[in-house]
């Protein structure tokens, strides 16, 4: 059975930065695409960041671009979200996902 557990959600100030972690099981990130969604109350689920299957190919939403990094460690089968330079607009609940298996979420708030 397939399962993604993120961490590392939390309170932060405008400018701050937080590093979301994915911890995989049942799959292996070293052979599957990734990726960061995120939900922010009353919108749509968007697409944050997305890493290859190899780890060589990253896209980001234009609105993280230059601020986000999405990375994956093979060996600990982990997927990274490394967030700075936050926004108030970056708060939202942050998702993992590999193809069609999705983790439960973790929660950020950028405060001014």
């Amino acid at each position: 059975q397939v399962q993604l557990v993120e961490s590392g959600g939390g309170l932060v100030q405008a400018g701050g930065s937080l590093r979301l972690s994915c911890a995989a099981s049942g799959i292996s990130v070293s052979i599957k695409p990734m990726g960061w969604y995120r939900q922010a109350p009353g919108k749509q689920r968007e697409l944050v960041a997305r890493i290859s299957t190899r780890g060589t190919v990253t896209n980001y939403a234009d609105s993280v671009k230059g601020r986000f990094t999405i990375s994956k460690d093979n060996a600990k089968n982990a997927v990274y979200l490394q967030m700075n330079s936050l926004k108030l607009e970056d708060t939202a609940v942050y998702y993992c996902n590999s193809v069609s298996d999705w983790g439960k979420g973790t929660l950020v708030t950028v405060s001014s």
